[in-house]
């Protein structure tokens, strides 16, 4: 399968809880951390729910 690297660009601070739990399930943690997902249905939903915090490209 492909796989998309998923880097965080804006803060979950001050967020709706729901958007902050998403991103700790992402396993991001920091400003500027990355992580590398299977590009599957679940990951894209989680993606698409806190766009306005993550830059997504193909790995």
């Amino acid at each position: 399968m492909a796989q998309i690297k998923v880097t965080l660009v804006n803060s979950p601070i001050g967020r709706i809880p729901a958007q902050r739990k998403t991103v700790v399930a992402l396993g991001l943690g920091k400003l500027g951390s990355s992580v590398i997902k299977e590009d599957n249905a679940a990951v894209r939903g989680m993606v698409n729910s806190i766009s306005h915090l993550v830059k997504v490209e193909e790995a």
